[in-house]
């Protein structure tokens, strides 16, 4: 059948039509909302390079938790600026760290318990150098010297990380640094604590991005030398994030999570036909800021754009979006 019999307009006439035959759809318990923590009361400072993002205090966070939660976004993943940071990141496990104490706190309130806390694990927040692990000097010989993220010994302290926010209150622990063999670490860790429930979201494709900018300011995480490529993946390198998928997976996590998001739709994409199990994409604070910056010169409309980039990350195949637009979105799919 062909025009005039067949008219794929006939469909998208009005909006219930529209509606009615929509094939991917977008609902607020799809988003997941970055929140960054900082030590103080009643502290609310916006990100200079993330308009509407804001390093909180745990009682402002507790109140911006109970407004996502009343939206009926999904749930809440969790960064900490800490109060001093060190070498090896002990900041990350401290019993009162400054994402554990968020933790509790949220934990207290009746809004916030309805949505599900992932908790970020990874040492770059609070390492003196900014990088993901333990840095040691490397001699050589040959002129190169230098610094080098050491793998093996970073995993026991990105374990001692997740025990101790699972211990805190975090539903899911979300490991995000890229050192190979970290979920086994983690589950291991995990279920000697008893802690066989806590379920493991693995930063299984997270790429060396110019698109995290912006976050480095949000959570003074950016490396005080070098940078991260000798561990985050080539951007250029689809078949092998399937091998860290793969991998993954195989070493115990449960849902997996792609970093950035708009320009790696294949990976996503890919990823949804490779494994059954439940994916999420990060819309970075890059694509975030990328946006705004279009809506503040008159560019782009905001509400339509927000949207659009959203249900394409949906439509490659994420079942949830990590993404600072979680509360706007949400307020226009109530």
């Amino acid at each position: 059948m062909a025009f005039p019999e067949l008219r794929m307009r006939r469909l998208r006439r009005t909006d219930a039509l529209r509606a009615l035959v929509r094939e991917t759809t977008l609902e607020p318990n799809d988003l997941i909302y970055p929140l960054f923590l900082c030590p103080g009361t009643g502290i609310r400072r916006e990100v200079s390079s993330m308009p509407g993002v804001f390093n909180l205090s745990v009682d402002e966070a507790v109140r911006e938790a109970e407004e996502a939660a009343q939206l009926g976004v999904g749930g809440l993943l969790l960064f900490g600026l800490p109060e001093s940071k060190d070498e090896t990141g002990s900041g990350a496990w401290e019993e009162n760290g400054i994402v554990q104490q968020g933790l509790r706190a949220l934990r207290q309130s009746s809004a916030a318990q309805k949505l599900v806390l992932i908790a970020d694990v990874c040492l770059c927040e609070y390492t003196s150098h900014g990088h993901c692990g333990v840095v040691v000097q490397v001699r050589d010989g040959s002129g190169r010297d230098g610094f080098e993220v050491d793998n093996d010994p970073s995993l026991a302290l990105l374990a001692k990380t997740a025990v101790s926010l699972a211990k805190a209150g975090a539903d899911v622990v979300a490991p995000s640094d890229m050192m190979d063999g970290r979920v086994a670490a983690i589950r291991a860790a995990l279920d000697r604590e008893g802690l066989t429930q806590t379920p493991i979201l693995s930063y299984a494709s997270k790429f060396a991005s110019a698109f995290y900018g912006p976050f480095r300011e949000a959570a003074d995480s950016a490396p005080q030398f070098g940078d991260r490529r000798s561990y985050q993946m080539d951007g250029a390198n689809l078949r092998e994030a399937m091998r860290e998928i793969d991998l993954d997976l195989a070493e115990g996590a449960d849902m997996i999570l792609m970093k950035p998001a708009m320009p790696y739709l294949d990976v996503v994409r890919a990823a949804r036909e490779r494994v059954g199990v439940p994916i999420g994409a990060y819309q970075v604070s890059g694509e975030y800021s990328m946006l705004h910056a279009a809506f503040q010169k008159g560019w782009l409309d905001p509400t339509r754009a927000m949207m659009e980039s959203l249900v394409g990350i949906r439509r490659a195949g994420a079942d949830f979006i990590v993404t600072y637009f979680a509360k706007d979105a949400a307020k226009l799919l109530a």
